[in-house]
């Protein structure tokens, strides 16, 4: 027998950060759902307007409170199941301050408009490269634990783990490749389509393989120790494990249903995210059937009621997937509130509830004591239930209210609802009971807070835990009971096969639609930005106006009719980032151009109500008084040819002359309106990009966007 320790101080610091970081991003959150029908909440400035705050809020959650959660399970599970202390307490302390810092970085980048604008991977360049450092170190750590590991064969969780690792840094270095313009500024190399493919197949895959995989491994290991039973099904386990990471990797081009996206593989999304709920299901079944012949334990104990709602809302999330996949159910949810509560459903109640199972779990056995009072944590577990429901259900109200609005055409063939504010006026009730529940959530979170610190202070950290066990003899020969036990004694066989696995369907997927010119037909009256618009555009991205506005017509009737053509995939080609948008709280921007004149835009800016009574959107003041930065303009005009953008060469030269010519125009216009407008601020470059969307093909104006 050999005696080692396990690390306890490590998974205490992830404990605490978890905590703290989920209070933090809950309470974002919260202002950001008030924000949305209360534009006082804005509070008149640039830090904090919803475009900005949202992206803070969704990195909280998933990157903070989720992925310290992670680490917190993983750096307590792991050693345990491979009887060996952790490979390294120093990449530990390094993992955990890096990944720290990291959160701090995007706490202070996100408000300060240093955004890419690509969902959930917001972050400039430099903390690209630092996460991927950090993810490094803690896969270094990981993977040399399971190298020194006394128990031969590695349990289902691990595998879960193996392929979280390997498949969030294939993700996240795909994904984040980009041109750096400056210190804080880049480009993705991808542009338009291939953009939005590459995005979402990111974006789909966080979800699966930062939100879901690990959380799988983590139920494998702590529902069983919280039930005191073992996993119900270890075939079960091999086909869950591997049908998963095989079919999630294909599911991406479901979120760009009726988009630009090639059909072909808008279809290929739709099939694979079908195959989904097989194994999904096989999942939570699997966990839910360890409870069997334990449900009077489920009854009395907070944790196991925790888990047991968590496992249900992963399999409720699972199968609603697939269903938002068929393109008929697509054609109504998509662009509504409906993804917005589709999407807390997995982060409430499987991330959320399962991480305060877990905390509850731990935290007794690190301090060597028990929890304070199972009382509050019964009181935490209804309440956070109950904010759950209030959270949701309004919020599936407004997304099918929404979306019939949208569509409903009168018996003459008109838009019932040709001004898209009058859908947005029907469901604010719904945001303000989503709110609510929000804050019963939350409620839910202080209590927990509270009871946890009443548990460390009635007991005493157990640092460093003493363990034994035999040394691992690793037979030459032997027989196997299941042929996957061979491929459990060799972890970086495994290793490999999961990352094969998760590769395929990307490459199906990318090498199409990179490769074949086909697929992304160009249109020869579509031109690169002019300097003024590129500056524009960047300002458009920098306030976050792609989290309300969309950029992608569907070919629906009661799309043209409100905005006009429907949009072609060769309109995008020379967009770095593309910005078709996930959610529509404001109207459809694509055919904007020319649409209203610049004094309009001028004033919408600065107040919207006083241009649409009844708006939910905040001023934007500072875009009056800052400069546009007009010195960049030549850095990002090369940066943009070396993308593929055909500037004539030299063109960076007189760039910032050329911007300044269509930023006098655009004043000049203002003042013929009695608008004392500077051509060198910030509002005219925005302007000059709005009215530029859309105007590069022809289309037939309607009456519905007049």
């Amino acid at each position: 027998m050999e005696k080692f320790y396990y690390d306890n101080k490590i998974v205490r610091n992830f404990a605490i950060a978890t905590i703290v970081w989920g209070v933090v991003g809950m309470v974002v959150g919260l202002l950001v759902a008030v924000q949305i029908y209360l534009p006082e909440f804005n509070f008149g400035l640039q830090y904090t307007t919803f475009g900005r705050t949202r992206p803070l809020h969704t990195n909280a959650v998933i990157f903070a409170f989720v992925g310290n959660a992670i680490f917190m399970g993983i750096y307590y599970s792991l050693p345990r199941l491979c009887k060996a202390s952790m490979f390294s307490k120093l990449l530990g302390s390094i993992h955990f301050w890096g990944w720290q810092l990291i959160i701090v970085l995007a706490a202070i980048t996100l408000p300060s408009g240093i955004t890419t604008s690509k969902e959930y991977a917001e972050l400039e360049w430099p903390i690209d490269i630092l996460i991927a450092v950090v993810w490094v170190v803690f896969a270094i750590n990981v993977f040399g634990t399971i190298a020194k590991r006394r128990e031969k064969h590695i349990y289902v969780a691990i595998w879960f783990y193996i392929a979280t690792i390997v498949t969030v840094a294939v993700l996240h270095i795909v994904n984040s490749i980009e041109l750096p313009v400056s210190f804080l500024k880049s480009y993705p190399v991808y542009a338009g389509v291939q953009d939005a493919l590459v995005q979402w197949w990111y974006g789909h895959n966080a979800v699966a393989f930062f939100l879901t995989t690990p959380f799988l491994g983590l139920m494998y290991y702590y529902l069983p120790k919280a039930a005191e039973r073992p996993i119900y099904s270890y075939r079960l386990s091999i086909l869950h494990f591997w049908s998963l990471i095989f079919i999630y990797i294909w599911a991406g081009p479901h979120h760009l249903l009726y988009t630009a996206l090639p059909d072909w593989a808008q279809s290929l999304g739709t099939v694979f995210s079908i195959m989904l709920i097989a194994p999904s299901w096989g999942g939570m079944i699997n966990g839910l059937l360890t409870l069997r012949g334990a449900w009077d334990r489920v009854r009395e104990s907070a944790v196991l009621k925790f888990m047991v709602v968590a496992v249900t809302a992963y399999g409720m999330a699972t199968l609603e997937g697939p269903m938002l996949s068929l393109k008929n159910v697509n054609a109504i949810a998509h662009y509504t509130d409906w993804i917005v509560a589709h999407v807390h459903i997995g982060a409430l109640g499987w991330n959320g509830f399962f991480t305060f199972a877990m905390l509850y779990w731990l935290m007794p056995r690190l301090y060597n004591t028990k929890l304070y009072s199972e009382r509050l944590a019964n009181f935490h577990f209804w309440i956070g239930t109950l904010g759950i429901v209030f959270y949701a259900a309004p919020l599936y109200w407004a997304g099918i209210t929404q979306s019939l609005m949208w569509k409903q055409f009168t018996p003459e063939g008109i838009l019932l609802y040709p001004n898209f504010l009058e859908t947005v006026v029907k469901i604010i009730p719904m945001y303000i009971m989503r709110s609510i529940g929000g804050t019963l959530y939350i409620v839910g979170i202080v209590v927990m807070v509270y009871n946890i610190v009443k548990t460390v202070k009635s007991g005493k950290l157990v640092k460093e835990e003493q363990a034994e066990a035999p040394a691992l003899v690793d037979p030459t020969s032997g027989t196997y009971k299941y042929k996957h036990r061979w491929l459990e004694s060799r972890p970086g066989k495994f290793a490999i096969l999961a990352t094969v696995a998760i590769l395929i369907g990307g490459l199906v997927e990318f090498i199409p639609t990179f490769l074949i010119k086909s697929n992304i037909p160009t249109i020869s009256s579509v031109k690169p930005y002019t300097p003024l618009e590129l500056q524009g555009r960047d300002i458009y991205v920098r306030e976050g106006c792609y989290v309300c506005h969309s950029q992608m017509i569907r070919p629906f009737r009661s799309e043209t009719e409100r905005y006009g053509e429907y949009s072609k995939a060769g309109e995008y080609v020379y967009d770095h980032p593309f910005q078709w948008g996930s959610k529509r709280t404001g109207p459809d921007l694509h055919r904007v151009g020319g649409k209203y004149p610049n004094v309009w835009h001028y004033l919408h800016m600065s107040d919207p109500r006083s241009i649409s009574p009844g708006s939910i959107m905040p001023a934007y003041q500072w875009l009056y008084e800052q400069d546009t930065d007009a010195g960049s303009t030549a850095a990002k005009i090369s940066a943009m040819r070396s993308l593929g953008v055909p500037y004539p060469d030299g063109y960076e030269q007189v760039a910032e002359e050329e911007l300044r010519k269509q930023a006098d125009k655009i004043a000049d216009d203002l003042k013929k309106n009695g608008l004392m407008a500077d051509s060198n601020k910030e509002i005219i470059a925005l302007i000059a990009y709005l009215q530029r969307l859309g105007t590069d093909i022809k289309v037939q104006t309607n009456s519905a966007i007049k």
